[in-house]
Order: C-alpha cells, then structure tokens, then sequence
C-alpha cells in the first residue's frame, strides 16, 4: 500500500512550521508503528495527537492550530482507493468527466463543534484514471483583471481542459496559468496541487 498526504497547516511561520513538524512525526508514528492503514482512523488518531500537542495539561491559552488534510491509501494490486478529507475535498478524472468527493468540514485540530469521526471513503480505480488532491492556495489566489480570487471551478475546468497531456506538461500549464493570474500580486498562500495518474 502506497499512502499520499496533501496536508496545509494553519498558522503561518513558527506555528505552521511546528504543525508541520508534529503532523509528519505523529504520521510516521501512527502508519508505521501502530500499523493503522484505514485513511479515517488515521485522521482520528492524528487529531488525538495535534490536540495533545498543542494543549498540554495546565496550559492557560487553548491552541487553535490544525491542518487541512487529504489522506490517501493506493493498493495498486487490487487497484482501490482509500482515502478520508479534512475540510479539502479530492477529484477524480475518469474520461474527460470530473468528480468531486467532499470532504469532512472539520480540521485535523480542535474545532468548536461536536467532534464527529472522520469519514472513511473508497474507490475502485481504472487505467487512465487521475487523481487530484490539493490545498486551497490555487483556488485563493488573488489575480485576473478584477484582482479576484481564482476559484475551484476554475481549476475544475483547467485540469479537464489539459488532461490529455502528459503530467510533466499539465504542471508546467498550472504554473503559467497561475503565475499569469496573479499578475504584479504576491502569492498569498502556499500553493500545492498533486495529481497522479494511472498508467
């Protein structure tokens, strides 16, 4: 099994670079160590650990930090996918025709609701298929000739509109596209889209 996380920590410098550090070790610890492959119960203990972390015993101040996360499980054997979403969702391109799996509203952190278990969800893959995950700094860059954000559905229409190309080009066509958007405005974001395809 092949598993592949897009994960966006909120909080910017030492925070973010903390959630990131906290978020890699407890990933490490939770698939390899404890054995856990089921993308949800990954997710779940992943909360456990970012919540301790970051709100130990005693401390006065409650950490609102979390991250936004997709996690994936591949088994190119039996050609499944398992996977779960923290507040992003994932698309598949099956024959030029897009589908959306949404995502559960909640973070991998504390969030002020009843916190519900993280939804586990499968896929059986075909050859051809691609797979996209990503963060939300593609869609909420600012740019174009209003100075507006880029939006999902943008994005939806640009990787239907390249996915007959090979990846190395549909990459090289998300950076100019972007970079063409945001004109003389900065980035405001980190910006992570990955796709994989089946061969």
């Amino acid at each position: 099994k092949i598993f592949v996380v897009t994960a966006d920590c909120t909080g910017h410098g030492v925070p973010g670079a903390f959630m990131s550090l906290i978020g890699a070790s407890k990933l490490d610890e939770i698939i390899l160590e404890r054995k856990i492959s089921n993308p949800a119960e990954v997710l779940n203990q992943l909360r456990e650990e970012v919540i301790k972390s970051l709100n130990p015993e005693g401390a006065e101040v409650e950490a609102q930090d979390g991250m936004d996360m997709v996690i994936c499980c591949f088994d190119f054997e039996k050609m499944t996918l398992e996977f779960a979403c923290a507040n992003n969702p994932l698309w598949l391109i099956r024959n030029t025709e897009l589908f959306e799996y949404k995502p559960d509203k909640m973070p991998v952190g504390i969030y002020h609701t009843d916190q519900k278990e993280f939804t586990s969800q499968s896929l059986k893959l075909e050859k051809g298929d691609t797979i996209f995950t990503f963060t939300d700094g593609y869609a909420d860059q600012f740019g174009g000739p209003k100075g507006k954000k880029f939006k999902y559905k943008q994005l939806q229409e640009l990787l239907l509109s390249n996915i007959q190309l090979p990846m190395s080009e549909q990459k090289k066509k998300l950076d100019t596209t972007i970079e063409k958007w945001r004109g003389n405005l900065e980035q405001i974001d980190d910006i992570l889209v990955i796709g994989i395809k089946l061969e």
